[in-house]
């Protein structure tokens, strides 16, 4: 933590000066407190996790008050270990469970006082004492794939830093927690396939991000479902979500064939 004297929290409204015991009784109150990352830090470790994340959401989480960094005495934002665990859990709600931030911010405030709750563990999993070791995205992790698709580890290296292999995908798992890496593993074993007909990483990134503009668009079309908290309605939400999904997919192949082909539809 930086010192009494320059360091100070609070969002672009004013700053104060915070107390070491007020500090230690926020969420997570076990991992380090030295703020000594910037926002474009925060961003480097987050985007593999959360490949949207970005200065302005960083932002505006803050301005909802669901984190609070560290101002310099010049006013530049600087965050800790804690801080980016924090963050993680708001990402990780309104990713996994489609909780408003409103919900969220009284789960900290839940967290913070000490309660936990039993059909919801919370355990800070990213952050070490000195830094940050994002477990899901863990090299060991990267290196097993590599060895079983039969790619080179830069080859892996290459689909990770352009997206096409995130870590966290699967919403109940995670990347590290399924020991088959089965989706993984299809996706690499096609771009390598497609790399033999020249088509890099650079194409496939392109073709990644139509995928997710796509998928936001289904997710658009079952949030009504999604905002009901009840397990009949979630389930509804992933079939019929799944259902649109496929039927994009076959739409897809349809006007690929086409395109290729021409009229008759055939390869």
């Amino acid at each position: 933590m930086a010192s009494a004297n320059n360091a100070h929290r609070g969002g672009d409204s004013g700053s104060r000066f915070v107390p070491p015991e007020e500090e230690s009784a926020s969420w997570p109150q076990n991992l380090s407190r030295n703020a000594t990352m910037r926002i474009s830090d925060v961003l480097r470790h987050l985007s593999l996790e959360f490949p949207a994340v970005s200065h302005s959401k960083l932002r505006f989480l803050e301005e909802q008050g669901l984190i609070d960094p560290v101002r310099t005495a010049s006013g530049y934002r600087k965050y800790s270990p804690a801080d980016i665990e924090r963050l993680r859990f708001v990402l990780v709600e309104q990713r996994d469970r489609y909780l408003p931030l409103k919900v969220i911010k009284e789960m900290l405030t839940a967290l913070d006082s000490g309660e936990s709750s039993l059909d919801h563990p919370v355990r800070p999993r990213l952050a070490t004492q000195d830094g940050l070791s994002p477990v899901q995205a863990s090299a060991m992790e990267f290196q097993k794939l590599a060895a079983a698709t039969g790619v080179s580890q830069d080859f892996i290296n290459e689909m990770v830093a352009a997206g096409l292999i995130r870590a966290g995908e699967q919403r109940s798992t995670g990347f590290a927690a399924r020991a088959d890496l089965s989706h993984e593993k299809e996706i690499v074993r096609i771009a390598a396939l497609l790399r033999e007909h020249g088509i890099d990483w650079r194409h496939l990134r392109s073709m990644r991000a139509a995928a997710d503009r796509q998928l936001a668009i289904i997710e658009q079309s079952v949030a009504a479902l999604r905002s009901k908290d009840t397990t009949s309605a979630q389930a509804r939400a992933d079939a019929t979500a799944g259902e649109i999904a496929e039927l994009c997919s076959q739409l897809h192949t349809s006007w690929m064939r086409h395109g290729v082909t021409g009229n008759d539809g055939r390869y």
